[in-house]
């Protein structure tokens, strides 16, 4: 995070200096593009904190050793098929009209 805020003051400064009225033409053009690569980078950083911050939104109970998923409501696995929950003998339409 540290190079995050390093990197967004660095931005606010070649910002602040391509508005001077004395920077050359060479100069400005210089320190826009360095600003363009900051900023894309900048971006990237923050989709994926964004990314996490909803990943741990949506959690409705953070995974804990005291919370642990709970694994046997599942149906146990058919030895015959290798799957769970595989339908039985006469059960299965192959269409529904």
């Amino acid at each position: 995070m540290k190079n995050f805020e390093e990197n967004l003051r660095k931005l606010e400064e070649l910002s602040s200096d391509i508005k001077r009225s004395d920077i050359s033409l060479e100069d400005a053009l210089r320190d826009f593009e360095e600003g363009i690569k900051l900023a894309k980078g900048l971006e990237q950083e923050l989709n994926a904190i964004e990314g996490k911050i909803q990943i741990l939104m949506n959690e409705p109970n953070p995974m804990t050793a005291e919370n642990k998923p709970q694994l046997d409501d599942f149906a146990p696995t058919n030895t015959q098929t290798g799957t769970a929950g595989a339908p039985q003998a006469g059960l299965r339409q192959d269409s529904l009209f």
